[in-house]
């Protein structure tokens, strides 16, 4: 009797979920995208990348990045994510990743795509990036031809990681010189294409 009235309870609350939408909203393709910019950057690094993905239907918005603190680039970035009306995609490129990397505890946040970027643990910074890592994050684009941050090394954060991988043949800022591809590759990750 104990587990009939359990299975049943268990129906009862998964029709609840359903019927809520909390389990079709989990699997609804994701329509905001919001890009991090790296250090050295703003918020025009991604300007060949936002049209391609605004074409697919996608609402996008290019955090600026204040660059005075990690503090304050967290700030901003977690107030574009509040500001959007459902799931986000977030996309860091180079220092980037840290900032999306912290800022992906928020709840609204439904993946990470690194780009040519440092993937460190929430709550660890670049130098200490041989730790431990937290679930994957979803998809990181590695450019073979990055002399900023070495090319194996990427391919070692996305490993630890566990990250869908793809590898662009393009220099550190592979956003400006294979636009098509990272658009691609944000766009995979808001449909949920694993």
């Amino acid at each position: 009797m104990r587990g009939y009235l359990k299975g049943i309870l268990a129906l009862v609350s998964l029709g609840s979920l359903v019927s809520g939408g909390w389990l079709m909203a989990q699997n609804a393709p994701v329509k905001n995208v919001v890009l991090v910019h790296g250090a050295f950057a703003d918020g025009s690094s991604w300007s060949k990348v936002i049209p391609l993905l605004q074409a697919k239907g996608l609402h996008v918005t290019s955090v600026g990045t204040p660059l005075t603190s990690f503090a304050d680039d967290l700030a901003a970035t977690k107030r574009a994510i509040a500001a959007e009306d459902g799931p986000v995609i977030l996309v860091g490129h180079s220092y980037g990743g840290v900032v999306i990397t912290e800022a992906g505890n928020d709840p609204k946040v439904a993946g990470l795509v690194y780009v040519a970027a440092f993937a460190p643990d929430a709550n660890q910074n670049i130098t200490e990036i041989s730790k431990p890592f937290p679930p994957p994050p979803g998809w990181f684009i590695v450019a073979s031809k990055d002399n900023m941050i070495a090319p194996e090394q990427e391919k070692s954060m996305a490993k630890q990681i566990g990250a869908i991988t793809f590898v662009l043949p393009s220099s550190h800022v592979a956003m400006l010189s294979h636009p098509k591809e990272v658009a691609n590759v944000i766009e995979d990750a808001a449909a949920g294409k694993k």
